[in-house]
């Protein structure tokens, strides 16, 4: 996966393969309480590029506001909210309230990411 032309700021970008599915923000698949919550307490909106991830992923560097760049989608997604503990190696993108979007997504296996740790962890 390229990260593109050269970048102002000197940053390394560190590379996974991941699994990668979708959700969105409906009662169904979050909370009943306030499902544009995420569980770091940052509330989502449709339109955002946001990513929950497992809990295993936070351990390697993809922790709360961590960069993160997705092979096959555009632009640059943050990390704002983290998966049940159940899950390894995956990380679920935000699709707002599009339904059908997540349902074609679907669940994709060895999508690659790259993604830049925080200063401030």
């Amino acid at each position: 996966m390229s990260c593109g032309g050269a970048n102002a700021e000197s940053v390394e970008w560190k590379t996974l393969s991941v699994a990668a599915s979708a959700y969105n923000s409906v009662a169904a698949q979050t909370t009943k309480h306030d499902p544009s919550v995420a569980a770091w307490g940052d509330v989502l909106k449709p339109g955002m590029r946001a990513i929950a991830v497992s809990r295993d992923l936070i351990k390697k560097g993809l922790t709360h506001g961590t960069r993160v760049k997705i092979e096959g989608l555009p632009g640059i997604y943050v990390v704002r909210d983290k998966m049940a503990a159940r899950w390894t190696n995956k990380i679920d993108i935000y699709m707002g309230q599009d339904i059908s979007k997540a349902r074609d997504w679907g669940i994709q296996h060895d999508i690659h990411i790259l993604y830049v740790e925080n200063d401030n962890s």
